[in-house]
């Protein structure tokens, strides 16, 4: 068993996807139009995962409190680094998770506002 898909609000599918494309690999698992409304049905896959995220439309521009999705990555402070140095907003640089010790996490914002996690293994 796993998870077919999770879904990512968006208000760009295109910028979104971009962003998931250059800066994690992600590959196009769906993009296909929906009739008779003005979105596409979207997902990406993370390299070597089953599971995609579905870009669904974002109702607001507000972005929910809390991280949406955590990223679990080999090496972390490089991931972060990578993603400083193109620009992308770090909103919690690297720090013990006080919920799972020995585990590391930061926290950045994607192409549409969303608080990201990236977790150490």
């Amino acid at each position: 068993m796993h998870i077919q898909f999770a879904e990512l609000p968006v208000t760009d599918q295109d910028r979104a996807k971009a962003f998931y494309t250059e800066h994690f690999g992600c590959e196009t698992a769906a993009d296909q139009p929906m009739p008779d409304q003005d979105w596409r049905w979207v997902e990406i896959r993370f390299p070597d995962a089953e599971t995609t995220l579905h870009f669904l439309p974002r109702s607001d521009e507000k972005s929910p409190s809390g991280p949406v999705l955590v990223l679990v990555v080999d090496r972390l402070e490089d991931v972060i680094s990578h993603l400083r140095s193109t620009g992308v907003e770090i909103t919690s640089d690297p720090q013990p998770a006080p919920w799972r010790p020995g585990t590391t996490i930061a926290e950045f914002r994607d192409s549409e506002g969303n608080r990201i996690g990236v977790s150490s293994r």
